[in-house]
């Protein structure tokens, strides 16, 4: 796939945040100087697109230091908050990168209910695979047959094993079967797909905590990266399921699906600078190729439409 390709999905799949931001940045800067009213509305932008109010009176405040009673144009404004939005998303755009190592790596993916969880963890499936990583499966969904069988197209797909459990059956006792024997077959990856949750219901977060004590009973050291997927379309919500996810479930990483559904793409940088987690890829469509790894400069670029 040629880069240009990919960044042309890039571009078109960020196009509703970018289109909403880039117009309004330029309605507003329509022959005015930098006032402190053109300020005030600034602000009022940033916050609509999901940057969050901090984020926002820090722009405002760095803006305001550098241009204040200047002419300003659209163009300008967009390259100023493409590069301060850069410096906020560079620490935390890390790619999630494996190789063999000797041993199975243990990724446990959570998220609530349509998410994107089980479309995702296919995607890394068939990224690793491709690298000549052995790789397996395990639906431990066990009371959605829809997304077991999702997984189970994908292992046959890819030749990857996968491993199941009758409908409505213990999730961890699934997960305990799946990494001894991911372990014994010396697999270098398994991805273990969890049952969509709400981060207010107690019950079902009690369950992730049992299923992470299980695989620490047969890897101490597992699971190596446990990531949520956080579906963008929810905006502020979002701020909430990290939250209560990193709390009960120590999240190591993100990965944020559907921005090509969405103009709230702005909050991925408030996520960045309120939690500090790395983001590893985003989604921007429905193909294998549309997750890609999560890159700072891209991302700052596009989302304000330069």
């Amino acid at each position: 796939m040629s880069g240009q390709g990919l960044w042309g999905r890039f571009k078109s799949g960020l196009s509703k945040t970018s289109t909403l931001l880039g117009g309004q940045l330029r309605d507003l800067l329509k022959n005015r100087k930098l006032d402190t009213e053109t300020l005030d509305e600034f602000e009022d932008l940033l916050i609509q697109s999901d940057l969050g109010v901090t984020i926002a009176q820090q722009l405002r405040q760095t803006l305001s230091g550098q241009r204040l009673d200047q002419e300003i144009t659209d163009e300008d404004i967009k390259k100023f908050l493409s590069d301060e939005i850069e410096k906020i998303l560079s620490p935390i755009a890390i790619p999630l990168t494996l190789s063999k190592t000797g041993k199975t790596q243990v990724l446990l993916v959570a998220g609530v209910n349509g998410s994107g969880k089980t479309t995702t963890i296919s995607k890394l499936a068939k990224k690793w695979s491709e690298e000549g990583l052995k790789v397996e499966l395990a639906a431990c969904d066990t009371f959605r047959a829809a997304a077991v069988e999702q997984l189970q197209v994908w292992g046959n797909r890819l030749s990857v094993p996968v491993y199941t459990a009758p409908n409505g059956a213990d999730a961890a006792g699934l997960v305990f079967e799946a990494v001894t024997k991911a372990n014994s077959n010396q697999a270098d990856v398994l991805i273990i797909d969890t049952a969509g949750r709400l981060h207010n219901k107690e019950g079902l977060m009690n369950e992730l905590q049992k299923i992470i004590r299980v695989i620490k009973k047969v890897d101490d050291t597992a699971p190596h990266h446990t990531l949520l997927v956080l579906d963008a379309t929810t905006g502020q919500n979002a701020y909430n399921q990290v939250s209560t996810f990193r709390d009960m479930a120590g999240i190591t990483g993100l990965i944020i699906t559907k921005l090509d559904g969405t103009a709230r793409g702005g909050v991925v940088v408030g996520l960045a600078d309120r939690y500090n987690l790395p983001i590893h890829a985003i989604g921007v469509g429905e193909n294998a190729e549309d997750l890609q790894p999560f890159v700072a400069h891209d991302f700052a670029k596009t989302l304000v439409g330069l």
